[in-house]
């Protein structure tokens, strides 16, 4: 989950500064519900049920951050046990980020701009990250670097999708104002979308030979 080039250095500080503002937004809503705010038809339901949403804001938090760091050869180099004791966090952390949002998803009202719509698709995008993370575990234990890899790479692009749906709605908003039910589910959609097809190509950019030797050295 490497990339040796000299860009490579800069990619866990983009990842972290993508998830930054949905990160800020549970530091929010954590507060919100810490402090006893005001109830509001948009914060009922956090605050008639609120430990999903609790353990949803810190595991997706975790996962994001700490998850970045795998993206980082030279701080993986000097540090080898990193990888695999980050992944003793990474995997618990996104399973229960992907459930508690599945279990939202089926079990709280629709927020402002929900629909059947949106909801179809956020059971699509949290079932495909539970799977690919367990997916990505199954083949480490069978020492199988290369599709562990590709998996993590998708469970973790998934899971940063809050992320590009911030830069996906922004050109809306700007031009249109706010988007309506079938808008949000589109551009919701696109953000998951985009997300998949970057690590899509992340997975297939490296040549065969490069992973093979990857894999030997990490198994070893």
């Amino acid at each position: 989950m490497t990339d040796e080039r000299p860009t490579g250095r800069f990619v866990p500080a983009a990842l972290i500064l993508l998830s930054a503002v949905p990160m800020v937004a549970g530091a929010a809503r954590l507060t919100e519900l810490a402090g006893g705010a005001e109830i509001t038809p948009e914060n009922a339901r956090f605050f008639a049920v609120p430990l999903p949403v609790v353990l949803h804001i810190v595991s997706v938090s975790v996962y994001s951050v700490l998850g970045a760091f795998q993206f980082a050869p030279r701080f993986r180099r000097r540090r080898p046990g990193w990888h695999r004791a980050a992944g003793r966090v990474l995997v618990p952390s996104g399973l229960v980020a992907a459930l508690t949002g599945l279990w939202m998803t089926v079990s709280y009202p629709y927020p402002a701009g929900g629909s059947d719509l949106l909801s179809g698709v956020r059971l699509v995008f949290g079932t495909a990250m539970a799977v690919a993370i367990v997916l990505g575990f199954t083949a480490i234990r069978r020492r199988d670097v290369v599709r562990h890899r590709a998996w993590m790479i998708r469970g973790y692009a998934i899971g940063l999708g809050a992320g590009t749906q911030v830069l996906t709605h922004l050109p809306w908003v700007a031009v249109f104002g706010a988007p309506g039910e079938v808008a949000t589910a589109l551009l919701m959609t696109a953000g998951w979308v985009i997300n998949v097809a970057v690590a899509e190509w992340a997975v297939r950019r490296r040549p065969t030979v490069r992973r093979d030797r990857l894999g030997a050295r990490l198994s070893a």
